[in-house]
Order: C-alpha cells, then structure tokens, then sequence
C-alpha cells in the first residue's frame, strides 16, 4: 500500500473506519489532539460518536465514498480501520484501490509507541483497569502520559489521556490479545494480569494463545 514507510505523524488527514470503536476512539482523539484533521465512518451513533463529533471530529454513518472529502489524497491521508468491518465495505475498498495507506488500529498503535517508552498491559482479564490504574498514577504523579485505555474511566471521563508530545511522554496502552494485535506494539514494560484460553477463533487452542503471550 503507498505511503507505508511514511512516519505515522506525517499524514494531514486521518479517516477512521469504524471509529466508534473504544479503541478505535481514543486513536482518532490522540491524532485530534496534535492538530490532525480526523474524520470517519461507523455503523450507528452512540455516545462515543457523539463525544468524538463535540470534540471537532467528523463522523459520519453511512458507507459510502461520497463522504471522503476530495481533499483526502493517498499522499496525506492515513486510513485507520478495525477488522470489524465486513470486506466488502465500500469505504475500505475504495482506499485500497486507489492506493491509500490503509492499517489497522494495532498497527497504528504500534507505529506510535516504537519511539515512546510505552507500557503495555496484555491480559485475557483485568485490562482496563490496570492500565487505567497505572496511567492515573503516573498523570497524578506528574508524569508526561499519554494513554490508550479499553473503557472509560469514572474519573477522568474519557478513554484517552493527553500527554504532550516530547522525549518524556510516556505511553500506556491496553494490549488486545485478539487478532494477535498486541505483537504490534514496542514495550518497555509489558504487563500480562491473566492468561486464559479465549478467542480460539484466531489462536486454535490455548498452547499457541500462550505461544502468543
């Protein structure tokens, strides 16, 4: 796909397919929150949508390339999609065909914290709220964090915490075990709370989910 060597950070525009998602979200507001233009598709509208679209994100439901802007060009736009969608989906074919960077979430995941010292917390259980605890901590102790979370969080109200993007930023993401995601991702510290046989639809069986850990 055209563009894939092009540092992740370089792209104007960022068009997410199937950005309702909570991890999807969190993504589109990490790029929104360093001056990006983001936009992009779901199914239906829900209150993640909706707090995406107050924060300045367009965020369409209908699947169809009449709502991809013509400034959108393989040259400055980065499409971000979840494996969710269905193949034929017609936004997601169209950015294939005419030759767009097109990647998954844990892709883009990946690209962002290869230069960042990140912690990644993998687990079948227990997730959320370990990364949620340790990127509360480490903001409450002042700390330059920047965070991915799997929920949102009670106190902080979101599923992304803003840190400023220096040397010092630190980067704490929920490791998704589905779709062997998590391999993406460049750990400092990796956390697992739990392994348990699950999604066998990817893995198999639970020797090679372990092998994958």
């Amino acid at each position: 796909m055209q563009n894939a060597s092009k540092d992740i950070s370089n792209y104007e525009y960022y068009f997410f397919i199937g950005i309702g998602g909570i991890g999807m979200s969190a993504l589109a507001r990490y790029f929104n929150s360093r001056g990006k233009k983001v936009l992009g598709y779901d199914r239906t509208e829900t209150e993640l949508t909706q707090a995406l679209k107050a924060d300045g994100i367009e965020v369409h439901y209908e699947d169809s390339v009449v709502f991809i802007p013509k400034e959108c060009t393989p040259e400055n736009t980065q499409v971000v999609f979840t494996p969710a969608i269905p193949q034929e989906h017609l936004q997601y074919n169209h950015f294939i065909n005419e030759q767009f960077s097109v990647k998954k979430r844990s892709q883009v995941l990946g690209d962002i914290t290869k230069d960042k010292f990140t912690i990644a917390v993998a687990g079948t259980h227990g997730k959320t709220t370990t990364s949620s605890m340790i990127a509360h901590m480490l903001k409450s102790s002042g700390k330059n964090v920047t965070a991915f979370l799997g929920g949102i969080t009670t106190n902080y109200g979101t599923n992304y915490l803003e840190g400023e993007p220096n040397p010092n930023e630190i980067v704490v993401v929920e490791a998704d075990e589905f779709d062997r995601s998590f391999l993406h991702l460049h750990p400092d510290i990796a956390i697992v709370t739990s392994v348990e046989a699950d999604h066998l639809d990817i893995y198999g069986d639970g020797s090679e989910l372990i092998r994958s850990f």
